[in-house]
């Protein structure tokens, strides 16, 4: 039992039930997907074919100096314009989602190219909203269905597999004095293509391939379990991401030359990133939000610690459907539901131990706890349809056990 008081609980489940049945109506679509080795070359036409003239590159530092100098050329003897903002950092804030806008204005740009992982993505998409909206802050567009603009047109280049931004509703930024994530939410945010090339992964490190692979693996799986808001659609691109990244996730982590391991990883999280946009996510994303938040800690790290510790909590709630992964990623395909979605949490584990991903994390301070827990149930409830609403003692009690677990982590290397 969770120790909620049953008309909140009801009031949570009424709001998600009413949601779903609207949801069902909403003009969902999907990015249109180039990928392949060297699907970047098709960028220049993809951008004449917007009537593109003068693009805004948004990247990271590293990113930015070493792989949009050749698309950049590609761009620019095209005869596209092309200017390149490369400031954007883990967990964006409002500051750096305003210098893109004020450089994408004065500039007199008119389209959007994204390249990097989630971070330049949600930058790109939350700076894409404010020039649509002049009117309306960040803060003022957070939640859901606020942006309700078109914007102008956007192509997303991810050069990670795990945050599946380039085919996802939303942008997750963070305030820089509050230290608080949030996210904007609106079918308008979701770009017009997505360029899958996974030659712009080979040179990941491994311990960012396995992060951001656990980071899609999340995302999967809490679409997967959610109490409602999932299609036929959704739940079939769930199991098909889990199934590819069970198979894939560790041989580019420890391969990271294998082009077809890479691809097959860029289309995992780019099937996930459209089931949770479609089914939403849980407790795990609420929790890790907290965590880079307040710790800077990279998304994909936290999704891969709490994910199996939360799958824990859930228990019983979550047993069938677990099973059904357990059998779809060929990690036990007998015994009952029980046995079975035990064997699939413990594979994680042993996932993210062969990756070097630690099991727990030591650094959340006690005096922080009621803020994370505040946050956290703030962020999931109502809108998240997670399968066991948490309240302020439930959600304490998973902050503790990430916490304990820290005690398993193996040694640091020398």
């Amino acid at each position: 039992m969770t120790g909620m008081k049953p008309m909140k609980r009801f009031y949570y489940r009424a709001y998600q039930t009413v949601f779903d049945l609207g949801s069902r109506v909403l003009p969902w679509r999907k990015p249109e997907i180039v990928s392949g080795a060297g699907s970047t070359a098709r960028i220049p036409e993809l951008l004449r074919s917007c009537g593109v003239k003068k693009v805004m590159i948004v990247s990271g530092k590293h990113t930015g100096a070493a792989l949009v100098p050749p698309i950049r050329a590609q761009i620019e003897a095209a005869g596209i314009s092309a200017v390149h903002f490369d400031g954007v950092r883990a967990n964006p804030t409002i500051s750096i989602i305003e210098q893109v806008r004020e450089r994408y204005l004065a500039e007199g740009c008119d389209g959007f190219l994204a390249v990097g992982g989630g971070s330049p993505m949600d930058t790109a998409k939350a700076a894409a909203a404010r020039i649509v909206r002049p009117n309306r802050t960040v803060e003022q567009m957070t939640g859901l269905f606020k942006v309700m603009h078109a914007l102008p047109p956007f192509i997303a280049v991810p050069t990670t597999a795990g945050s599946g931004s380039e085919t996802t509703i939303a942008a997750v930024i963070t305030d820089s004095e509050t230290h608080h994530k949030y996210a904007l939410m609106d079918l308008k945010l979701m770009p017009l293509y997505a360029i899958l090339d996974p030659e712009l992964t080979v040179g990941l490190p491994p311990r960012t391939t396995a992060t951001t692979g656990m980071d899609a693996l999340t995302h999967a799986i809490e679409a997967y379990i959610s109490w409602t808001y999932n299609t036929k659609e959704s739940l079939r691109l769930a199991e098909e991401a889990v199934k590819l990244i069970f198979d894939n996730l560790e041989v580019a982590y420890a391969h990271g030359d294998d082009l077809k391991a890479r691809e097959n990883m860029m289309i995992a999280a780019f099937k996930a990133g459209f089931a949770f946009s479609r089914a939403g996510v849980g407790n795990v994303h609420a929790i890790a939000h907290t965590l880079g938040g307040l710790y800077n800690t990279p998304h994909g790290l936290a999704n891969a610690v709490i994910l199996p510790i939360v799958l824990e909590d859930y228990g019983e709630a979550v047993y069938p459907k677990l099973a059904r992964l357990s059998e779809i990623a060929g990690v036990k395909t007998d015994g009952t539901d029980a046995e079975k979605a035990q064997a699939f949490i413990a594979e994680i584990y042993a996932m993210n131990e062969r990756m070097g991903i630690p099991k727990g994390f030591d650094f959340i301070q006690e005096e922080d706890i009621p803020q994370i827990i505040e946050w956290a149930l703030a962020e999931a409830n109502p809108n998240y349809p997670v399968p066991v609403v948490y309240n302020a003692a439930r959600c304490r009690k998973v902050i503790d056990d990430i916490r304990a677990k820290a005690a398993e982590n193996p040694p640091a290397e020398a």
